[in-house]
């Protein structure tokens, strides 16, 4: 690994993302200019043991204290052993673990050092990505749209299109690909729609002792409970304007909307709620997208996406219908993002975070030399 970033062409970059589904660390390449994807590279994935699952568990909504320094020391430690197996790589994009967001109030908070893993890994980090955004008025998230313009550019779409992650919160990019820069007025809308994984997860926790409904295997045989669908999209949050953002725990009493119900009816009703929630979003694109690219751990669960293609008006695929790669698109987006904040480039706009004007946030760390 070199320790100066390169200021012109092609750079040989790594991305490493740990989001609010408190599954692992993902860990991609990309090769990137900053502006243009030239190719992906290889990518890798670190699960959270059960143990440290708890002690990041614990840490979600605080701010600081001895819960937070051990989700610090995790994240970190977890980022080191899996990052270490990058050392052909010029760059490292580290996002951390978000395990508080609330930007009109505190702030925003991911946890992991970048200056330490800069020091052990002999290799330039960027990171905390989102502080500067949100001093500069916006929400701080989401962040990955500046990548999504790029991917749209990548497969060669040439109409509006979206991209919708599904985490443990939802969001939603809208790509109009006419314009020739992510930062110009039009060529992108962004904002979360939602919770999407995140209450099931919890949910099945709580009362199964396990990690996610995988496959949709527990909502499958399940049914929507109507009113408790009614009450959740009667809150204020899906009659806010874009740009828009949330934590991950802003939506915590939707599982008290469940308590009553079977666990197949919970969970159904928990997953009938995020595709709600992101057929209200669709309502604020500026156009008809042609389709719905999905990406995230949510596209893995055939009864989420059958109800989101009942509920919206255009195509639905995952991501891979179109060559990318669902799994690693938010560690690819550390990435590039890395390399525009090293180049000075904007990583946000007023269409994706809601910021006074476009900003490039992050820290560059290199290792001290000696």
């Amino acid at each position: 690994m070199g320790r100066a970033i390169s200021k012109t062409g092609v750079v040989h970059a790594a991305g490493a993302m740990s989001g609010t589904s408190l599954d692992g660390v993902d860990v991609a390449v990309i090769d990137t200019d900053g502006h243009r994807i030239h190719g992906f590279g290889r990518s890798a994935y670190r699960a959270y043991s059960a143990e440290e699952r708890a002690i990041l568990r614990a840490a979600l909504g605080q701010w600081s204290g001895p819960e937070v320094e051990a989700a610090a020391q995790v994240v970190t430690a977890a980022h080191q052993r899996l990052l270490s197996g990058f050392s052909d790589v010029a760059v490292l994009g580290f996002h951390g673990q978000t395990l508080a967001h609330a930007p009109r109030l505190q702030g925003t908070l991911q946890v992991g050092d970048g200056a330490a893993l800069a020091q052990a890994l002999g290799a330039p980090v960027v990171w905390d990505f989102r502080s500067d955004d949100v001093a500069m008025g916006g929400e701080g998230a989401p962040l990955a749209p500046f990548f999504h313009f790029a991917c749209a550019k990548y497969i060669g779409a040439a109409q509006p299109l979206c991209f919708l992650n599904l985490g443990g919160v939802g969001n939603l990019t809208y790509v109009d690909p006419r314009f020739e820069r992510p930062e110009e007025d039009g060529a992108l809308l962004a904002f979360d729609t939602g919770p999407a994984n995140a209450p099931v997860n919890d949910l099945v926790q709580a009362r199964l002792g396990l990690s996610m409904d995988e496959g949709g295997k527990i909502a499958k045989s399940g049914t929507v409970e109507t009113g408790a669908l009614e009450l959740f999209l009667a809150e204020p949050y899906f009659a806010r304007m874009p740009p828009k953002s949330l934590d991950r725990n802003d939506f915590a009493e939707m599982v008290g909307l469940v308590r009553e119900l079977s666990d197949a009816d919970a969970a159904a009703t928990l997953t009938g709620m995020c595709a709600a929630a992101v057929a209200e979003a669709m309502q604020h694109c500026p156009q008809a997208p042609t389709k719905v690219l999905v990406t995230g751990g949510g596209r893995h669960n055939p009864v989420l996406m059958d109800m989101l293609k009942v509920s919206l008006e255009c195509e639905v695929e995952p991501v891979e219908a179109v060559g990318l790669d669902g799994d690693m698109l938010e560690a690819q987006a550390f990435a590039f993002l890395a390399v525009r904040v090293a180049r000075g480039l904007p990583t946000s706009a007023p269409s994706t975070t809601g910021v006074s004007a476009c900003v490039g946030g992050g820290t560059v760390s290199v290792p001290a030399s000696g």
